[in-house]
Order: structure tokens, then C-alpha cells, then sequence
């Protein structure tokens, strides 16, 4: 007698597949809380795309150098641009520089200013690093990927799932006015949040106001979140 075949279950491989998945996002939690967890740092978001000597980039570092001088170590993505310039200031003021890099296909490597570098596979580890080794997001110009950090430290400190700490936008008027106008006129204004929790939004136009902020509402003990 000739046993026929069991026909293959193609959803079996994909829970295969799914299950030796979650070993690697283990590991990479292991590694991220095992290399950060003598971080206490200030998180420093912008674009990717400034090109050195640019005026943004210029900026970015100025505000690497200056937390580094007062005493903060630098968290950045690791990539380039507003990122590598965060970085290269900080190093070059003697700071701890650090890089969360994100495995994307336009990112090759971290950007070569780092004294402490981790790369992630997955966004949301990368996140977690993020949220719970930092005093204080500081958001600079940039795209969507700032701009999802920024909403997202907001949505956790709203819904007090992690200690509050201030998000600082940093920049000209003319880049963040449109934006915090259309949340006090449209999102407040209609109930969709309330006036208080906006107050987490702190504006700062250049590093000296950065360093007044802190100095007044850095979270004083990061590692400790129930994220």
C-alpha cells in the first residue's frame, strides 16, 4: 500500500517562521538593555537628509556639542545627517555619543561618531532603547520619522505609561508654528485632547533654551519605565 502525502500546510512554515522570530527580537532586547543600562541620556531626533555644512546640520551639531559640554550623553539614531552631525559635536566635546542605528537599505552603517553603537532590526525595540534611557526627547527639524518619535514620547506620557519628560521642539518658528497652531486650534479645540496635555510640547529656538528646559524638567531616572 502507497501512502499518500499529507498535503503541505503553507501557514505552517509562516508560524515557524513567526516562533524563531521572537528569539531575535529577544536578543535584541537582551543586548539593547544589557549595552544601555548605564545610559541616562537626552534622545536627539532630526533629519536624515541635511548634508554637512549645511545650515541644519551646522545647527545639529552645535546642539550635540552643547549637551555634551553641560554634561549629557547624546542618544541619536546613528544615521546620518541631523543625526552624524548630533554625534560628531558631542564627540568633539568630549561627550558620550551614542547610536540606536536601524537596519534600513539606505543606511548602510552608523555614522562613524559613536562611542557606544547598537543596530536593530526591528523599529519598535529600537523605540523602547529610546523611550526608556532618555531625560528628554530634543526634536529638531525634520520628516516623518521625527515626527513619529515626537508623537509618540507625547502619546506615552499622556496615556502615563512611562514618567513624563519633556518633548523639545528646536527650531525657527516658521517650521513648528503651523503645526502646534493646528493642534490648539483643531485637535484641543474639538475635544480630541486636552489643553494640559500639550504641555508636554516645549518650544526652544536654540541650545541655550534646550539646556534651560532640562535643567527645570529632565526626568531625573531613566531604565525604570514599565515599557
Amino acid at each position: 500500500m502507497t501512502l499518500e502525502p499529507r498535503n503541505h500546510d503553507p501557514m505552517l512554515d509562516f508560524a515557524v517562521k513567526d516562533t524563531w522570530r521572537i528569539f531575535r527580537i529577544m536578543g535584541e532586547f537582551v543586548e539593547g538593555f544589557e549595552t544601555m543600562s548605564q545610559v541616562s541620556g537626552v534622545s536627539v531626533f532630526g533629519s536624515a537628509r541635511s548634508q554637512p555644512g549645511s545650515p541644519d546640520y551646522q545647527r545639529a551639531e552645535q546642539m550635540g556639542r552643547a549637551l555634551a559640554k553641560a554634561g549629557y550623553t547624546v542618544i541619536t539614531g546613528g544615521g546620518p545627517g541631523d543625526m552624524e552631525a548630533v554625534n560628531k559635536g558631542a564627540l568633539e566635546a568630549g561627550g558620550e555619543s551614542v547610536g540606536l542605528a536601524i537596519e534600513l537599505p539606505y543606511e548602510l552603517k552608523p555614522n562613524p561618531y559613536l562611542t557606544r553603537t547598537l543596530s536593530f532590526r526591528y523599529f519598535f525595540v529600537r523605540k523602547v532603547m529610546f523611550v526608556k534611557y532618555s531625560r528628554a526627547f530634543v526634536i529638531l527639524p525634520g520628516g516623518f520619522g521625527t515626527l513619529d518619535e515626537m508623537f509618540e514620547a507625547v502619546t506615552l506620557v499622556q496615556t502615563k505609561k512611562v514618567k513624563p519628560f519633556p518633548v523639545i521642539l528646536v527650531g525657527d518658528d516658521d517650521y513648528w508654528d503651523g503645526l502646534l497652531h493646528w493642534i490648539s486650534t483643531t485637535l484641543v479645540s474639538r475635544g480630541k485632547v486636552r489643553e494640559d496635555e500639550v504641555k508636554v510640547i516645549q518650544r526652544a529656538r536654540n541650545p541655550q533654551d534646550v539646556l534651560k528646559i532640562l535643567r527645570k524638567r529632565a526626568r531625573t531616572k531613566t531604565g525604570q519605565e514599565s515599557l
